[in-house]
C-alpha cells in the first residue's frame, strides 16, 4: 500500500505538524492574554473563568509550515491561501474585540468568492447517491459559496464546548484521508493538506481537550471550516470524493444543529445570528452534567456517520444508506426530545411550579 505523499511518508507529515501545533499553542496562547483576546464567562458561555483564545493561530500556522515544507506549488494554493489569511486576520480582530455578524458573513463571502471565481473551484457537477447533476453558471458559484459560507458557520457554531469543533474537523479530515488511501488517491492536492490539517488540528487539541487551556477562537473556527470546504471541492476535483453526500454525512451533527437552530431562532422571531445555549452539545451537556462525556458522545456520533461515509465510498451504498436512515432517525429522535427545535411544554411547566 502505498504511504507516500509527493515523496513523503504521511506519517511524517502529520508528525511535523502536530509537533509544531503542539509546541505553537502555549506561545500563541501568551500573545492572546498580551493583546485581550480572551472569552469572558458570561450567561451563555461554559466556561468559568477567563480564556484565552486565538487558538487558531497554531492551527494556521502549522498548516503553512506543513503546507511548504510537503505540498507541491500548485496555482490554486495562492486563491486558497489569500482567502484564509483574510478569515484568520478577521478573526483575530473579532476575538479581540467583536466585530458584528453581518461584516464577519461578508468577509466569509469575500473569501469564498476568492476561491471560487480566482481559483476556479466549485460544484458544476454534483452526485448524489448515485444522482449526477450538471449546475451552470452563475448558479454554481452561488452554490459553491453557499456550501462554503455554510461550512464556515458550521464549525463555528458548534464550538460551544471545550475540544468539540477541533476534534469534529480532526475526525472530518481522518476520514477523507482513509477514503483516499482506500481508492489509492494520495497523489492530490486535497489529500495533501488532509494529512496537514490532521497534525495541526491534533497537536492544537492537546491543549483543547476538556478541560482547555486555550480556545480556538472565530480565528480557529471559521479557518477550519474553510479549509474543510476547501478539502470537500478539491476532492471533487480529483475524484477522492465521487459524492457531496460524503463531507455532509461526516458533518452531520454540526450540520443539523445549525440547519435546527436557524428553525429555532425563526420560530422565537429572534435573528439566525442569535447565540444561545440550546444546540445539540448543551443539549447532551444537561443529560450529563460532564463536559468530557459531552465531547466523547459527540466524538462517536460522528465517527458513527464517517465509518458509514468509508462504507459507501467502498462499493457498499446499499448498506450505507440503511445505516445512514437509522442514525438520522436516531438523531431526529434526540432533536425532537430536547430543546433544540422548541421548548417543551412539560419542561415551561416545570420551570413554572419552580418559580411558586
Amino acid at each position: 500500500m502505498k504511504l507516500y505523499v509527493n515523496g513523503h511518508n504521511i506519517f511524517l507529515i502529520v508528525l511535523i505538524t502536530f509537533l509544531a501545533s503542539t509546541f505553537l499553542v502555549p506561545i500563541v496562547k501568551k500573545v492572546a492574554i498580551h493583546v485581550g483576546a480572551v472569552d469572558k464567562p458570561n450567561k451563555r458561555r461554559i466556561n468559568k473563568v477567563p480564556m484565552p483564545t486565538l487558538g487558531g493561530l497554531a492551527i494556521f500556522f502549522s498548516f503553512m509550515l506543513g503546507y511548504i515544507l510537503f505540498a507541491q506549488t500548485e496555482k490554486i494554493m495562492l486563491p486558497i491561501l489569500m482567502g484564509g489569511i483574510l478569515l484568520i486576520v478577521t478573526g483575530i480582530i473579532d476575538d479581540i474585540n467583536p466585530v458584528k455578524a453581518k461584516y464577519k458573513l461578508l468577509v466569509q463571502i469575500i473569501a469564498s468568492l476568492v476561491v471560487v471565481l480566482y481559483g476556479k473551484l466549485n460544484l458544476g457537477v454534483i452526485t448524489i447517491f448515485g444522482l449526477t447533476l450538471n449546475i451552470p453558471d452563475p448558479f454554481n458559484s452561488i452554490l459553491t459559496v453557499f456550501f462554503m459560507v455554510g461550512l464556515m458557520n458550521v464549525i463555528n457554531l458548534i464550538d460551544g464546548l471545550d475540544g468539540l469543533s477541533s476534534g469534529i474537523s480532526l475526525i472530518y479530515f481522518i476520514t477523507i484521508a482513509i477514503i483516499a488511501l482506500a481508492l489509492d488517491q494520495l497523489g492530490g492536492l486535497d489529500v495533501t493538506l488532509c494529512l496537514i490539517m490532521i497534525g495541526a488540528t491534533l497537536g492544537f487539541l492537546v491543549h483543547n481537550f476538556p478541560p482547555a487551556k486555550i480556545y480556538v477562537g472565530d480565528t480557529g473556527s471559521y479557518f477550519l471550516g474553510y479549509i474543510i470546504a476547501v478539502i470537500s471541492l478539491l476532492g471533487f476535483k480529483n475524484v477522492t470524493l465521487q459524492s457531496l453526500i460524503i463531507p455532509i454525512i461526516i458533518l452531520a451533527v454540526p450540520i443539523l444543529d445549525t440547519f435546527f437552530a436557524i428553525i429555532r431562532r425563526i420560530l422565537k422571531g429572534q435573528k439566525i445570528f442569535t447565540p444561545d445555549k440550546e444546540h445539540f452539545h448543551h443539549q447532551l451537556l444537561k443529560l450529563n452534567k460532564s463536559q468530557t462525556k459531552t465531547v466523547l458522545i459527540a466524538y462517536i456520533i460522528t465517527i458513527l456517520f464517517a465509518t458509514t461515509s468509508i462504507l459507501y465510498v467502498l462499493k457498499e451504498p446499499k448498506q450505507a444508506i440503511i445505516i445512514y436512515i437509522a442514525l438520522a432517525i436516531l438523531l431526529l429522535f434526540f432533536i425532537l426530545k430536547t430543546n433544540i427545535l422548541f421548548e417543551h411544554n412539560g419542561k415551561k411547566r416545570k420551570k413554572t411550579n419552580e418559580k411558586k
